[in-house]
This record gives structure tokens, C-alpha cells and sequence, in this order.
């Protein structure tokens, strides 16, 4: 078992690498190399079908860094067999001398059922992560196992916002990652159910460790601002029963979705708006999306600093930085640093769960 401790300047922080949409997947190189030297500690890799299969990017990381912890954020759990899921976590995390983190999602039920793939339950997400912890012991599941010699240490992270699925989360999972867009309010409320989840399971507060995500945008041009926040937003708010739970847990109001949804800025575009989306079209849509629905930090370096410390002071114990590339958001840690509580995270390593 890899029992190296990694620790970064700000261990409590983490960044998505290629946010959103991507066509250059090799951006990702420069990205966490530059998070590396600026001492954040961790980088998030989501997952979509074009250019970016997470284990081919999630090595590549790995193979150009050598302390930021590198998590998927996420990968379903019901796309790979087990084994192959399990054979990709102990892979990454040798290749990355032990700074691998594995975070599942459970996904869109209408996207599984186009896929002929059944949604997964509460009972198969547990059955699910036992699997996977005791195939990494090197243990045989059945007819399934890696070797006898495996034994890999990973964290298991829960990819997700809805209230019943975090409080499970809290019972379950070794830490949660929440999802952009979450309001203050939908924030704490995020958090007392992981906390809720902990305590029906009989596990000490705090046990779970729940990451927030924030969009960043630091002194950005209009054009990088509707790429960054508006259109990140909006296509989260197209996907059918995804828009409905961020409306949901920020208590928005649904027909003002359904105005969005049915409008001819939006039906006009033909696609995912973060991905085929004119800047001319982003810009009309920006009209339809209320003010109130853009939890971002948005401004100058101070400005976005103290958004950060808004997330801890509302119960999160990390944030992930999202929209921003690190060459982006580096002004804003400069001026993070100046009000950064220290002793918070006085002895914490970038193990994000």
C-alpha cells in the first residue's frame, strides 16, 4: 500500500481540469503543471463521450505531476465492469505514486435507459463501492478479482447534488463533491445532509469531506464571461431532469426553466450550448437567465477571494474552482492567501477525502 502524504500550499482547494467543453485535450498538460507550481492541491477530470475518457487524461496528469491529487469528477458507475473499473483505480494510483481518487456519479436515469443500461440504486452504489474496496485489498468478489498482491489505498468520492443521494453519500462514501451553481443556501443545506447521512451511519462528524464547486471568473472579457458562467449554466440547465434538481435545490423557480428551455435562443442552437454555441447566441440567452441563478465568483482578484471564503464559511471543506484555468485564477490566490483562515487547514494533507 502507497502511504506517501502530499501537501500543497492550499491543500483545500482544487480546480477542474478542461472545464467544459474541449476539442485539445492536451491543454490539460499545462493546466495542472501550472496548478502544481501555484501549490493547489488537487485537480478534478470530468467525463465526456468526444475527447475526454477520463483514464487516458487522469494518467496523463499523473505522468506530468508529482503532488496534486488527480480524482474523477465524475465516472458512472455503471459504464465499465467492476474489475475494470477497479483495474483503472489501482492502475492510476501506482502511476501516480498513490495520488489517485476515484469519484462516481450515478448519472441521468433517461441517459441509461437510451444506453439500455439500468439506473443505479442506493443498494447498488453500496454494493458497488464494497466491491471495488475490497478488490483493491487484493480480495476475490465472487468469480471476480485483480491479484492477491494488489492493495491500493483509494478514496471514493460521491459526484453529486440531489438531498437524498448526499445523505447516502454520508453514509457510504470517503468524501462528496457537489456540483456548480449551488446557491449558499443549497450549499449548507448540501452539507447537513452528508452530515445527517454520517450520523445515521454512526460515523464522527465531519468524516466525509464535501467539496463545493464555484465557476471562476477573474477580470474576464464579456465574451469569456458568457462562455464562462452562461453558457456552463444554461447547458447544465437543457439536460431534462438534471436543470430540474439544480432548480430544485436552489429553490428557483421552475417556470422560468421551462421559458428557457422552450425559447428560441435556446432551441436555436442545436446542441449542448457550452459546445456549439455562438457568442452572439450565448449573449442572447444571457437575457433570459436571472441574476439571482449565477452563484459564481465573478470580478476583480479581491472580489473572488472573498466568494471563495464564503464557501468555508457555509460549511464547505473544499472548493473546486471551475470555468477558470489556473493561469486564470491565479491573481485571485494571491489575494485568497491574505484572508486565508490558515489554521482551518492547519495539518491537512491534498488527500481530498
Amino acid at each position: 500500500m502507497m502511504t506517501e502524504t502530499y501537501t500543497s500550499t492550499f491543500p483545500e482547494l482544487g480546480f477542474y481540469g478542461l472545464p467544459g467543453h474541449t476539442r485539445t485535450p492536451r491543454d490539460v498538460l499545462d493546466q495542472v503543471r501550472d496548478a502544481e507550481a501555484l501549490g493547489v492541491g488537487n485537480v478534478m477530470i470530468s467525463e465526456r463521450s468526444d475527447y475526454k475518457e477520463i483514464a487516458a487524461i487522469c494518467g496523463a496528469c499523473a505522468a506530468v505531476t508529482e503532488s496534486i491529487y488527480i480524482g474523477t469528477s465524475a465516472t458512472n458507475l455503471n459504464t465499465r465492469h467492476p474489475v475494470v473499473t477497479a483495474s483503472m483505480g489501482s492502475t492510476l494510483n501506482r502511476l501516480s505514486n498513490g495520488r489517485f481518487a476515484l469519484g462516481l456519479a450515478k448519472g441521468v436515469a433517461m441517459r441509461w435507459k437510451s444506453l439500455g443500461l439500468p439506473y443505479p440504486t442506493y443498494a447498488r452504489e453500496a454494493e458497488f463501492i464494497g466491491i471495488m474496496r475490497r478488490l483493491w485489498r487484493g480480495e476475490r468478489v465472487g468469480a471476480a478479482s485483480l491479484a492477491p498482491y494488489v492493495n491500493e489505498d483509494i478514496p471514493i468520492l460521491y459526484v453529486g447534488f440531489g438531498p437524498s443521494s448526499l445523505v447516502n453519500a454520508g453514509r457510504i462514501y470517503d468524501g462528496v463533491h457537489l456540483h456548480t451553481f449551488m446557491g449558499e443556501t443549497a450549499l449548507r443545506d448540501a452539507v447537513a445532509a452528508v452530515r445527517k447521512g454520517e450520523a445515521e451511519a454512526g460515523r464522527a462528524p465531519g468524516t466525509v469531506k464535501v467539496w463545493s464547486v464555484l465557476a471562476t471568473a477573474c477580470n474576464v472579457s464579456e465574451e469569456k464571461y458568457l462562455k464562462y458562467i452562461i453558457a456552463r449554466l444554461t447547458t447544465y440547465l437543457q439536460i431534462p431532469g438534471y436543470g430540474e434538481l439544480l432548480v430544485r435545490v436552489n429553490g428557483w423557480d421552475p417556470d422560468v426553466l421551462a421559458r428557457l428551455r422552450a425559447s428560441k435562443e435556446v432551441t436555436s442552437v442545436g446542441g449542448l450550448i457550452d459546445s456549439v454555441a455562438t457568442t452572439a447566441q450565448m449573449a442572447a440567452i444571457e437575457k433570459l437567465v436571472p441574476e439571482s441563478w449565477r452563484p459564481a465568483a465573478v470580478g476583480d482578484a479581491q472580489t473572488c477571494a472573498r466568494r471563495w471564503l464564503k464557501e468555508f464559511e457555509a460549511g464547505a471543506d473544499g472548493i473546486i474552482i471551475h470555468a477558470s484555468t489556473p493561469d486564470e485564477f491565479a491573481p485571485v490566490l494571491d489575494a485568497y492567501r491574505a484572508i486565508r483562515p490558515a489554521e482551518r487547514f492547519e495539518g491537512r494533507s491534498n488527500r481530498p477525502a
